[in-house]
């Protein structure tokens, strides 16, 4: 990879279950586009999984192997990215510890993230310094690679500014040491979850990247369709069904024949199913047989996160040596 390439930094938490189709067109899919025009720099960030996972992490290890065979089979390749696991840099823990010595506390509170996710995960104990603090963690990520890009949606764009006022703060009280990262803001295809919901592996409405063939046409046949249409011949509208969602993404040659159809009463809510789950079985198959392979190659993938981790750290240390020096310690 080219030194001159700008740098591209992002990564994704551990957390249990494997990734889903919303994952994949929300994030990977695009990261898998990045990888040929950055130098990319793509994290699984244990360390955050535990400001939300603490009290039980006896499947960290686990979800760690997982989330780096989804990369994988996604299309991530280790000769055109580095894939790293965030708590083997130790570097990111001690430009995180730095920072959150400048970092005034109000910074953290105001944080429009933090409040919601109170809320969201008022089941949880996470009202910790860790949870609080993460957005440190997350700009120590960004910037000990010195990243111009972070690829993010819109509601991310608050922690992407928090960490461009930190580096300001920092350059300014020590010396100019980070640029100011910015958001890459790419067009992200939305799917929504199998009930009409967001996607959330919390709602268990999802359709894992890997799912086998069986699995995705038991998703799909369960998916919530137009509520309106009760017989197979009425008039369907399909900007309120699911299924159609899906169609948009994986049927776009047969997008208006599908709405045509569906509106005429001419299709039926399960052959549009059965259609959709043979394009969507078609279209994971590549992903599906990459995941295979890897799963029986372990040592593969330990021995590629061991490599992006080492690739990862050398560039983290150098940074940190910068760090070390301006702040005069």
């Amino acid at each position: 990879m080219s030194e001159a390439k700008e740098i591209v930094l992002s990564g994704m938490r551990p957390t249990a279950g494997r990734l889903h189709l919303g994952n994949y067109h929300g994030a990977l899919e695009n990261w898998v586009r990045l990888q040929d025009r950055y130098r990319c720099f793509f994290m699984i960030a244990d360390w955050h999984a535990l400001s939300t996972m603490y009290l039980d992490t006896s499947a960290l290890k686990d979800n760690v192997r997982e989330l780096a065979i989804d990369f994988l089979s996604a299309g991530l390749d280790p000769e055109r990215c580095t894939i790293f696991v965030q708590s083997r840099v130790p570097e990111h823990a001690e430009l995180h510890l730095i920072l959150s010595m400048l970092t005034p506390l109000g910074w953290l509170e105001r944080v429009p993230t933090y409040k919601e996710q109170l809320r969201e995960l008022e089941e949880r104990e996470v009202a910790t310094y860790g949870f609080l603090g993460y957005p440190v963690l997350q700009a120590a990520d960004i910037i000990i690679y010195k990243a111009r890009w972070v690829p993010v949606g819109q509601d991310q764009l608050p922690h992407i500014e928090l960490t461009r006022e930190i580096v300001r703060r920092f350059n300014h009280l020590y010396r100019p040491v980070f640029p100011e990262p910015e958001a890459l803001l790419t067009e992200a295809r939305v799917l929504p979850g199998i009930d009409g919901r967001k996607m959330s592996k919390s709602y268990d409405n999802y359709i894992a990247l890997g799912a086998s063939e069986e699995e995705v046409r038991q998703r799909v046949m369960a998916m919530i369709t137009d509520p309106a249409r009760i017989h197979k011949d009425d008039p369907g509208h399909p900007e309120v069904c699911t299924v159609y969602a899906f169609h948009r993404v994986y049927s776009p040659d047969r997008l208006a024949e599908v709405e045509a159809d569906c509106r005429a009463g001419r299709i039926g809510c399960v052959a549009c199913k059965k259609e959709l789950a043979a394009r969507l079985n078609a279209a994971l198959a590549p992903i599906r047989e990459r995941r295979r392979l890897l799963e029986q190659q372990p040592e593969q993938v330990a021995e590629i996160l061991e490599e992006g981790s080492r690739q990862a750290r050398r560039v983290a240390a150098a940074t940190l040596r910068e760090v070390r020096e301006a702040v005069g310690i």
